[in-house]
């Protein structure tokens, strides 16, 4: 990074114990003089004080800097550059972008360039989470079991890491079986404040990041600001590319009382998706600020900030006060760390205390935490939320809309026995995911519940597949010092593996006379998680119902093994006695929670992260190979060489003419839906590729773990098991048509077939394209299977960004029009006219119609190419390409 040029003079040094820092202050210098800078929301201030560190008269001016500093909180079209201080990967999107990178040091080296020119710039760490899978559950080896299998299942992926890590510098891999991405950056990798030595100076500055998992919004707890991109995105950051934005809208969320006794953390988060959902603030920040933060702890905090995703933001910021230091203490940071990140916060009038005045929102909305109930998310999207007394009617309504209504009180037998099962049975109970196993007092409530059922005599239901993955070893280590680790191993929530399971569809297998009951009986059962992510399809192709819960409420669940109870009126079971159990009865108190809370210290945390680095015996013994290139297998399934940099995929602008449409769909369309995740279907065009690969269907393993190669992901990329393609309306999944034909095909042979006859296709959709995960495979998918353009009503921020990034046009209907009022049914033609002529950013094209009776209409798309950079990065054929040409240019 070099110097800015600094225009505004703000340049100036604080003293933090012994040590001299230079800062760029935001009261000092001109910039100080800016009507509203003092006014600002804190997230704002932390990019104006990026762009100001960042000046350089060229890709960030001084019109840059003016335009946020006077910009109050509110949005404008003004484009603007910001560099992150680092970057975090989890494996699923980090392999696949480390296989970009080795495959662009290998174009490189065809160009007869160096191929080392290809390095990240900025600090990356990548934390291996996302490949365990629940193979083994309810027993003292799941967690040994599922690591052995978890090692041998991945050798390749890990061995291709591990190279990655030798060769590539500013890279470090967090080893398996360590925790949660989100959760080790939020216990250890993350800083509040970051400092580095530059020209003889050693800078302060706010630590910052872009992370290839939308869920990096939870580090925003720490006052971190981040948030999640797609992997091309995050490529190009790690490449030195600064992330090209336009200035946002900051809603502010006031925070004010306290949660009553026996509500959760999810119950309040959930409680704020909802009402941001229906508020509406996609694209935009959200600042939290009010009383109510006085003793909101981090870790509360951090269930609010990882949920940002969900409703929609960018990111959920928490400025940095009094509770920050306290979790920065106690999760073992030196000492210096927390005086350096008061003295700069306070200085730069960031921090949050008494004298706190509320900042320029561009909108604000309230919640007293005191209204607060306990409540669920279900059962296909995280925004819906459902009271808990409310949950027997709505999973009823769900069945009813099923087909099922006249089934209700009807039993079958499970796997023959005399057990019955019915329709809204629980059979996944999950303690999972980062949002709340970074929580004490949620996972030691949980703990508390199963200690006191256990001591009325109550077990889960046998058809209940019990799991417990926590976000990091601190967890077990707290859990197991508390005594509750052996309540929760004796009603069958042992440790199954460190890592998002069920949360991202790795759940495994249910048990088989589970799995047969259901198909036999075409019952619609569930799941009850701790997790953030609960779309159709995603957590078991078998579990149509999925409901988002406090880990206290899942143990609850999986004691009642139905949703079809209100645990408010309704008793869990009956004790030795005979007496109903009911949940008010194993419910512990905040007082008895707190307790075992104050037994957590900082040497769990500094006995844990001493060596995150090192990894297991099995770990240190993989044979990565060395060498600045990769020598991509040739028999790999799990890795292949790209083909993105081939010259077919290099930037030619032209106007798509005579295009099929490969897809038509609704709304809400997911990146989950689009992208390849979960397990491989046995009869799906990735499981006929991997058999010709000499693959048994038993190592099929899952798509995110093969996301290193395009073979497998582009032949499962529209592939889930129910996206509704309304070309097909007579089959669910990943099936298409070919236009004016009338028998379904998979999407992937049709898509190969147009590019085989050198026909364009597009994706036509409805509102909310994109949602959920950032997930590249969404695009890169898309790219591979031909698609020139995607034409829909509305996108969500993540997937329209990676679209831009592969060099896939996005586009929006204009004026009203919409698939349905356009009367399309896939059996059209259509042109996309004007992108010859010159592109801009949100500019219209002319597109026509042709319609298979003769008719044509001429309609107007607008581009969600946004800001001049997007424009170039579609020009060069996405960004990748636009890096390696920069790069080839200058060598």
């Amino acid at each position: 990074m070099s110097r800015s040029v600094d225009s505004f003079n703000t340049a100036t040094q604080l003293k933090v114990g012994e040590r001299t820092y230079t800062v760029y202050g935001l009261s000092t210098g001109e910039i100080a003089n800016v009507e509203g800078v003092a006014r600002l929301p804190v997230s704002i201030k932390v990019l104006l004080e990026n762009l100001l560190r960042h000046e350089d008269g060229e890709s960030c001016t001084r019109e840059d800097i003016l335009a946020l500093a006077s910009s109050r909180g509110r949005a404008s079209d003004h484009e603007f550059s910001y560099h992150p201080a680092r970057v975090l990967m989890q494996d699923f999107t980090g392999v696949p972008a480390v296989v970009d990178l080795a495959a662009m040091r290998n174009a490189l080296l065809e160009r007869g360039v160096d191929p080392q020119r290809i390095n990240p710039l900025s600090p990356v760490d990548l934390v291996i989470d996302h490949s365990v899978s629940i193979d083994r559950f309810g027993t003292a080896d799941a967690f040994r079991e599922n690591v052995d299998i978890e090692m041998q299942r991945n050798l390749e992926r890990y061995q291709f890491l591990k190279w990655g890590q030798g060769a590539f510098d500013n890279f470090r891999v967090v080893p398996p079986g360590t925790g949660i991405c989100h959760q080790v950056n939020l216990e250890y990798l993350a800083k509040s404040v970051w400092s580095e030595e530059q020209d003889g100076q050693m800078l302060a500055y706010p630590d910052t990041l872009v992370g290839t998992d939308s869920h990096t919004t939870m580090i925003n707890a720490l006052g971190v600001l981040g948030w999640g991109v797609g992997g091309i995105e995050a490529e190009a950051a790690m490449l030195g590319q600064p992330i090209s934005m336009l200035v946002p809208d900051v809603v502010g969320f006031e925070l004010t009382g306290t949660l009553n006794e026996g509500i959760t953390a999810t119950d309040l988060v959930l409680r704020v998706v909802q009402m941001l959902r229906e508020r509406g603030v996609v694209g935009k920040f959200v600042e939290f600020f009010g009383s109510g933060l006085d003793h909101l702890p981090i870790a509360d905090r951090a269930t609010i900030a990882n949920m940002a995703p969900e409703y929609g933001a960018t990111c959920g910021f928490f400025p940095i006060d009094a509770q920050t230091l306290n979790y920065l203490r106690l999760s073992g940071r030196p000492e210096h760390t927390l005086e350096l990140v008061e003295a700069y916060c306070k200085a730069q009038g960031m921090w949050r205390d008494e004298h706190y005045q509320t900042p320029d929102f561009a909108d604000v909305l309230r919640l007293d935490m005191s209204t607060v109930e306990p409540n669920l998310a279900g059962p296909k999207r995280p925004q819906d939320r459902v009271a808990v007394k409310d949950l027997k009617p709505a999973i009823d309504a769900f069945i009813e809309f099923a087909g099922k209504a006249d089934q209700l009180e009807t039993g079958v037998e499970l796997g023959g026995s005399e057990t019955p099962m019915h329709h809204g049975d629980v059979v996944i109970a999950a303690i999972t995911s980062c949002t709340n196993t970074s929580n004490p007092a949620v996972m030691l409530g949980a703990g508390l519940v199963a200690r006191k059922a256990l001591a009325r005599g109550l077990k889960i239901k046998p058809w209940v597949k019990t799991s417990l993955a926590p976000g990091s070893r601190v967890v077990t280590e707290y859990l197991k010092e508390s005594g509750v680790q052996q309540d929760l191993d004796a009603l069958g929530f042992n440790l199954v593996g460190y890592g998002c399971t069920t949360c991202i569809g790795n759940s495994g297998p249910l048990p088989d006379e589970v799995e047969k009951t259901i198909k036999d009986n075409d019952l619609v059962v569930c799941s009850v998680l701790s997790g953030n992510r609960n779309f159709e399809g995603r957590i078991h192709p078998l579990v149509r119902a999925n409901w988002l819960a406090s880990p206290p409420l899942v143990v609850a669940y999986a004691l009642a093994g139905t949703t079809r109870i209100d645990l408010s009126r309704d008793p869990l079971g009956t004790d030795q006695e005979g007496q109903p159990v009911y949940l008010k009865d194993i419910w512990p108190n905040n007082a008895e929670i707190d307790v075992l809370v104050r037994t957590i210290d900082n040497e769990m945390f500094r006995k844990e992260y001493g060596s995150v680095f090192d990894g297991d015996e099995r770990w240190r013994n993989i044979d990565s190979g060395i060498g600045a290139t990769y020598a991509f297998p040739a028999d790999s399934t799990y890795i292949q060489k790209p083909p993105f940099f081939e010259p077919e995929y290099a930037g030619r602008v032209a106007d798509i003419k005579g295009a099929s449409i490969l897809a038509l769909l609704g709304d809400s369309v997911t990146t989950d839906h689009i992208s390849p995740a979960g397990a491989i279907p046995k009869d799906s065009p990735a499981a006929q590729y991997l058999r010709s690969r000499g693959v048994e269907d038993a190592d099929f393993n899952s798509y995110g773990s093969r996301r290193g190669n395009h073979e497998v992901m582009m032949r499962g990329t529209f592939g889930n098991i129910r996206i509704r393609n309304e070309m097909t309306p007579q089959i669910e999944g990943g099936y298409t048509r070919k236009r004016g034909a009338a028998d379904p095909e998979f999407i992937y042979d049709v898509a190969m077939a147009y590019c085989q006859a050198n026909t364009p296709s597009v994706i036509v959709a409805g509102k909310e394209y994109g949602t959920g995960s950032s997930r590249d495979w969404a695009a890169k998918g898309t790219l591979l299977l031909g698609v020139k353009a995607v034409i829909v009503e509305s996108f969500e921020r993540i997937h329209r960004s990676n679209l831009v990034g592969m060099g896939v046009l996005p586009l929006q209907f204009t004026q009203g029009d919409d698939r349905k009022q356009l009367k399309l049914t896939g059996d059209e033609q259509i042109d996309i006219l004007g992108l010859e002529a010159g592109l801009k950013p949100k500019q219209t094209f002319k597109a026509v119609i042709h319609y298979a009776d003769g008719k044509e209409r001429e309609i107007e798309l607008q581009s969600r190419l946004d800001t001049l950079v997007e424009v170039e990065y579609y020009r060069a054929g996405g960004v990748l390409n636009f890096v390696l040409d920069r790069l080839s240019q200058t060598a």
